[in-house]
């Protein structure tokens, strides 16, 4: 009987410090998107004469990753009245029907389902983008990804650039193509903050 409850008590003994010796999991990290300096650009071939660029000024949103498990999620609202094409009677023009029709379709959003990594570093992010009401599955792709303590307050940071071509026909926003190109290629300069 001794014999048995000293075997048992070495068994607790061992697995408790197996336990200990364990190395904690990273938590996943919530980061703020910081409306400063996150900027989606969007580009498009107008009439064959240059390619016109243009952004939108307000967007939202939070990025959760976990580097260590290699898991994350974004969640990214755009606010499409803040259109900014560098001429106040286009912002106007592009908010009508025939394009992002804000008046019924404010925001645009994206909401992530998979985000893939190299190693222990984000190199594209699946989602679904809607704009005008209409949801497709798009790739976002990394051209860079850091992760640091923000220089200027002390707080972990992260920042990005990713890029993705869609067709606008696809979002009932065609209007003029091809002579104004369908394929509009979307450039986001993204900056969060953990709060």
């Amino acid at each position: 009987m001794h014999s048995t409850f000293r075997k048992f008590a070495a068994s607790l003994s061992l697995v408790a410090g197996a336990s200990l010796a364990l190395p904690a999991l990273a938590a996943p990290q919530t980061y703020v998107v910081d409306g400063s300096h996150t900027f989606p650009r969007f580009s498009y071939s107008h009439f064959g004469l240059s390619t016109q660029m243009s952004r939108f000024n307000t967007t939202t949103g939070t990025v959760v990753l976990d580097q260590e498990a290699r898991t994350g999620s974004v969640d990214i609202e755009i606010d499409m009245r803040s259109v900014d094409t560098g001429f106040a009677t286009f912002n106007e023009h592009i908010q009508g029907e025939d394009f992002f029709h804000t008046a019924q379709y404010p925001t645009a959003t994206f909401k992530s389902t998979r985000v893939v990594f190299e190693g222990d570093k984000p190199v594209a992010v699946d989602g679904e983008l809607t704009i005008k009401g209409v949801t497709r599955p798009v790739t976002l792709s990394l051209s860079s990804f850091t992760a640091m303590q923000h220089p200027m307050v002390p707080k972990q940071a992260i920042g990005a650039n990713a890029s993705v071509t869609v067709k606008r026909s696809d979002f009932n926003a065609g209007k003029y193509a091809p002579h104004v190109s369908d394929e509009v290629t979307i450039d986001i300069a993204l900056e969060a903050v953990a709060p």
